[in-house]
């Protein structure tokens, strides 16, 4: 049951991009539109909707605006853009696979600015299922504070749990309990009443298998296309299969 380093990386990866830009209103705002799309438009029947409109709040939108986002997704909204829900695939330096989730309302547009960014940063934008083969799908409950490992593993067995991690870094410990997306909601009440703080939930996908970064250069061509690929509003998530220590992340922060 005890997980890998897989989740632990790519939350070294999301932490990279939060301190250089972090989500912007137009990404929370696309989330809470998808989350609306893909079931009902009420947060109390939407598991994924409840969740996007939490970190909506938490990021300080205004309600108007989640409305309106709900509204959009929902299709009741006038002037709602056809936006589509895209997943682009490619190659990083080193042969590292990247796969990216967008929400637009021109795919064109989008793809171009995928190719710039991956082209400028060493990369390649590929054709669809280059790579996705290599990820799941997961959902991915996050728990911050001290974790007794023998009360997490209890908690994850009962809430049908696949793995959990635990790691630390220099804002302390936390864990991430690692389900099929069907289970998340339940294991997520599971360990809100085992007593664990669950700071947030996600869909994610998590590679499974990984390539060891440990030149320098590389990691730093690495860590400027993901920056790139982040920074672009369509983009909603980018995920790589690199594994790179917290030393060699560290060195990188820019």
């Amino acid at each position: 049951m005890a997980g890998h380093s897989k989740w632990a990386n790519i939350k070294r990866q999301k932490a990279r991009v939060d301190a250089v830009k972090g989500k912007t209103f137009t990404q929370l705002s696309r989330a809470i539109i998808v989350a609306a799309r893909n079931g009902v438009p009420d947060p109390a029947g939407n598991f994924q909707l409840r969740t996007a409109i939490e970190k909506a709040k938490a990021a300080g939108i205004p309600n108007e605006n989640i409305e309106r986002a709900i509204a959009k997704g929902a299709g009741t909204y006038e002037d709602s853009a056809n936006l589509e829900e895209i997943r682009y695939e490619g190659y990083g330096p080193g042969g590292v696979a990247i796969l990216i989730e967008a929400l637009t309302d021109n795919r064109n547009r989008t793809a171009a600015d995928l190719r710039a960014a991956f082209s400028k940063n060493g990369g390649n934008l590929g054709e669809t299922g280059c790579v996705s083969w290599m990820f799941e799908r997961k959902g991915v409950a996050l728990v911050s504070g001290e974790v007794d490992e023998d009360e997490l593993l209890e908690a994850s067995l009962e809430g049908g749990a696949q793995s959990y991690e635990i790691s630390e870094d220099e804002h302390g410990q936390s864990a991430a309990a690692i389900a099929e997306i069907g289970n998340l909601e339940a294991l997520t009440q599971v360990l809100k009443e085992k007593g664990f703080v669950v700071d947030e939930v996600e869909l994610r996908w998590i590679p499974n298998n990984t390539v060891e970064i440990t030149d320098p250069e590389l990691a730093r061509s690495l860590l400027k296309l993901i920056d790139a690929l982040e920074s672009l509003d369509d983009v909603q998530n980018a995920t790589a299969n690199f594994e790179m220590s917290d030393r060699l992340m560290a060195m990188n922060f820019a």
